[in-house]
């Protein structure tokens, strides 16, 4: 089991390139995976990283021994999941990513919590394109077409952005009808947290993407505030359709400008392709793929996984 152990280490720091990431990953100190390391080459007799005062890198022997340990450990944890199967309740820790709407998620991540409460989740919320394998995450949420072969991908639902207001709003500024007229308007625009760049907003006219002036009254890189100030009549926002049920029920804003806005985004749910699923992770993805979102033309009951693509070009 020491043995096991410094391979699960290696393994980390192998598919990171880091001693501290692959530390942060298992919760030791970098210096523990050092140490864990240098043990492990004195073993073996071979030298697995080079290194260096800022980076480490595989030698070709690490490599290849990457390969061979990776095929180990999951052959461990193909047994240990076997195992946990016969057990009456999914347990463990569950390591997640979502995208930065993933706020709106949150009640039905309290439902899953409720109904498995022995799976502890560790939930990251963020734009940023994770490595949903080398970071250490069990399943990720995202938008976008999946790429890595490495991955299974099952839809759970799409959302639309939509332009919006408050009926105050509209009254005191006027209504667009075309998208050159926002030049006219208060706009309440999103920056991506991890990029600094400005939300395009997606009008479109005969197919084709609209370039439009976008005076901007107010600028967050978080969702809230945008329909904060919207529903306040202080400008108009372009923001998941998803994210104001509510308040387009209520009338409290409307949208404007559909007949430009017809693109729909759709949501994934990926996970590392493996022949045999742990329980916490299987109750998730059904839970998740049934429930989180409905799907425009359909359930999402009616959603399979299937592997994600390989890149262009392999």
């Amino acid at each position: 089991m020491d043995s096991l152990g410094s391979l699960s280490v290696f393994v980390r720091a192998g598919e990171a390139r880091s001693f501290t990431v692959a530390g942060q990953q298992l919760g030791i100190s970098s210096s523990a995976v050092s140490k864990a390391i240098v043990r492990l080459e004195e073993r073996l007799g071979v030298r697995l990283f080079h290194r260096s005062t800022r980076t480490v890198s595989l030698t070709p022997e690490g490599a290849l021994f990457l390969e061979r340990c990776r095929r180990i450990l999951c052959e461990v944890a193909a047994a240990e999941t076997e195992l946990s199967q016969t057990q009456s309740a999914p347990r463990g820790k569950l390591r997640i990513s979502l995208p930065s709407i993933g706020a709106l998620f949150m009640a039905r991540l309290a439902d899953f919590k409720r109904l498995y409460p022995e799976v502890e989740l560790d939930i990251d919320c963020s734009d940023r394109l994770v490595e949903v394998i080398e970071e250490g995450f069990d399943a990720v949420i995202r938008t976008g077409e999946p790429s890595d072969s490495r991955l299974m991908t099952r839809a759970i639902g799409s959302y639309r952005m939509v332009v919006v207001g408050s009926p105050e709003y509209f009254r005191r500024e006027g209504v667009p009808v075309q998208p050159e007229d926002l030049a006219r308007h208060a706009c309440l625009i999103f920056r991506f947290p991890t990029t600094g760049k400005l939300q395009v907003w997606p009008l479109r006219r005969a197919g084709q993407a609209i370039d439009i002036e976008r005076p901007a009254s107010m600028v967050t890189n978080t969702l809230e505030p945008q329909v904060c100030f919207a529903e306040q009549g202080l400008g108009i926002a372009c923001v998941p359709d998803i994210a104001i049920r509510r308040q387009l029920d209520e009338g409290t804003l409307v949208t404007v400008l559909d007949d430009y806005n017809q693109d729909c985004t759709t949501l994934r749910i990926l996970w590392p392709s493996s022949r045999h699923l742990s329980p916490k992770l299987r109750v998730f993805v059904d839970f998740i793929a049934g429930s989180l979102l409905p799907r425009e033309g359909g359930s999402v009951n009616d959603a399979r996984a299937k592997p994600a693509p390989k890149p262009a070009g392999t």
